[in-house]
């Protein structure tokens, strides 16, 4: 089986981080976004990856192959139009054999083994307070009967979440070559929802699973509270000879901590250095220097030098900031 994973996206919520590196290496909980994709698919026993890069996918690309011992293929998205359209330019790797399509800007905790046993394609879902962000699905004696692009006037709370598990994915191909030739768009995109929409209408069966760990990455606030939620089963914690750490954390083994409290929800990448400083519930990426500061609810990028008096930041890669 394939997994397809899109990470094309520019990430412009995510800014002034994303305007150096791409959204799915931004660290959360110890490593980047599609760190956490790709070993969820090696659990599961996925040995080969589609990733559709676009924006800053070389960086993408040269983090994976020096990552990761599976194979990958990787294909550019030169324009972005849309979820279908990203799916669609990888039609020529279709095949007969099922596919695994997950969205690569959330992180996510479910079972796959039963899900890849299923007799028939299934969507991963979640009830959500506003269905309108999403694509939502109405469900019918246990097959989806209906899917909705971000509906104005929800019918159902039961959001499509990023995970496709389709059986036959060259009747999806098929769909989204009807879509793009058609020029059928939804809000100016060619989307996803719509093809697995024709799928249903030519007779292809969808069930759905529930997905209750799945952690959105999209924006500040909500990449910091994946790293909390993360941290709760991946902390990694140290013990530092004249500094205080209160678990859950990560801090990396070439991170170093000096006369520091680090802690709760904390994750300190590699070569980060801490000094005289508190940091609760913040990520400070690779190579990031942090002095005489309280960071809460903070996100420092790579590189990143920040020193002084007790603030909330949220600054870029190789940023300096001095508040002495």
């Amino acid at each position: 089986m394939k997994a397809l994973i899109p990470v094309a996206g520019v990430g412009s919520r995510l800014r002034p981080h994303t305007y150096t590196l791409p959204k799915v290496l931004l660290n959360v909980a110890g490593k980047p976004i599609i760190g956490h994709i790709i070993d969820k698919i090696i659990e599961e026993g996925i040995r080969e990856a589609i990733i559709i890069v676009g924006y800053l996918g070389d960086m993408i690309e040269e983090y994976l192959t020096k990552n990761y011992d599976i194979k990958f293929t990787f294909i550019e998205q030169e324009e972005r139009l849309g979820l279908g359209h990203a799916v669609w330019i990888a039609r020529d790797h279709a095949t007969e054999e099922p596919m695994l399509i997950i969205l690569g800007d959330t992180v996510f905790e479910v079972d796959f083994k039963d899900v890849l046993k299923r007799e028939y394609s299934s969507l991963g879902v979640k009830s959500v307070d506003d269905p309108r962000r999403f694509g939502v699905a109405e469900v019918e004696n246990g097959f989806i009967s209906k899917l909705i692009e971000k509906p104005e006037t929800p019918t159902t709370n039961l959001a499509v979440v990023g995970l496709y598990y389709i059986k036959h994915p060259k009747l999806l191909m098929q769909c989204l070559d009807e879509e793009v030739k058609n020029n059928i768009r939804t809000k100016g995109e060619y989307q996803l929802t719509d093809a697995l929409q024709m799928m249903i209408d030519r007779g292809e069966k969808f069930t759905t699973f529930p997905v209750d760990g799945w952690y959105d990455c999209g924006k500040p606030e909500t990449l910091l509270s994946t790293n909390e939620k993360l941290l709760m089963s991946k902390s990694r914690n140290r013990t530092i000879h004249g500094s205080v750490i209160t678990p859950p954390v990560f801090i990396a083994e070439s991170a170093k901590i000096e006369n520091s409290v680090i802690g709760p929800y904390a994750t300190i990448a590699s070569g980060a250095v801490i000094k005289d400083s508190i940091v609760q519930s913040s990520i400070i990426g690779d190579g990031a220097k942090v002095e005489g500061m309280l960071l809460n609810e903070s996100i420092v990028g790579n590189n990143a030098i920040i020193m002084g008096k007790f603030r909330k930041i949220n600054v870029g890669d190789s940023s300096e900031v001095d508040f002495r």
